[in-house]
């Protein structure tokens, strides 16, 4: 299987197959590559939608440029815990960060609940935070009040009486129950159409269509939140 870079010839066959509605998958494929690496690529790359070969190989020269490799002051890797990666740690923060931006945080939100979720602690400081992505105090402050207005993290104090910043696994369980909602809420709106239009209109015959369908929708991933709540709080041995 291939390593290293993407060249400007696959990304121009990345832009072909999303061209053609063909999943990441099959692109993976047909490159010889990781569907991960068709995933970061196209996500931070302005989505299946916006994706261009030009304008993202000379995006990712760029970065490549910018880009420094985390060193000691002797100039040697920074050691990872439990014998990781350092190489695939950095590459999967990445792509955690990318899909967390896709799916509508702010960049430096992202990278904070990246770092909070892949530590082995659990939780950081802000100045923990701030060394570890090399950015201002400031900008972790920003992040931080985002993510808090959004509930996805929580402060708790620690025995020094620090401010410690912990993501909250009960966020998945929020996030699909929120969205459950949005859809009880878009179906009650179906419903006020159809009292509007007349109930044997065609058009309110196809409104009623669509709140039954979000109907069944929300119940059924209410009830499945519901069964697997447990799941997000389980330990290391699965208990």
């Amino acid at each position: 299987m291939p390593g290293g870079r993407l060249s400007q010839q696959e990304r121009q066959q990345i832009a072909a197959g999303l061209a053609d509605s063909l999943p990441y998958a099959e692109i993976a494929r047909r490159l010889d590559r990781p569907t991960s690496t068709i995933t970061r690529e196209v996500l931070r790359n302005g989505g299946p939608n916006a994706y261009r070969a030009d304008l993202a190989h000379r995006a990712t020269e760029r970065r490549a440029r910018r880009r420094v490799p985390a060193t000691t002051r002797t100039g040697e890797s920074v050691p990872q815990p439990h014998g990781r990666d350092a190489e695939a740690v950095a590459e999967y923060e990445e792509v955690f960060t990318t899909v967390l931006m896709a799916s509508g945080v702010n960049k430096m939100g992202a990278r904070v609940l990246t770092s909070l979720f892949t530590t082995d602690t659990g939780s950081l400081t802000a100045a923990e935070l701030a060394r570890r992505l090399n950015v201002s105090p400031a900008s972790i402050s920003k992040a931080i009040s985002f993510l808090e207005g959004q509930s996805l993290v929580r402060r708790e104090r620690d025995e020094r009486r620090r401010d410690r910043y912990v993501v909250d696994t009960e966020l998945f369980y929020q996030a699909t129950i929120a969205s459950a909602r949005a859809n009880d809420q878009l179906s009650a709106t179906a419903r006020q159409g159809v009292a509007v239009l007349g109930p044997h209109t065609p058009a309110a015959a196809r409104l009623e269509n669509v709140a039954r369908f979000l109907d069944f929708i929300s119940e059924t991933i209410t009830r499945a939140a519901e069964q697997a709540r447990d799941v997000l709080h389980t330990d290391a041995n699965g208990h």
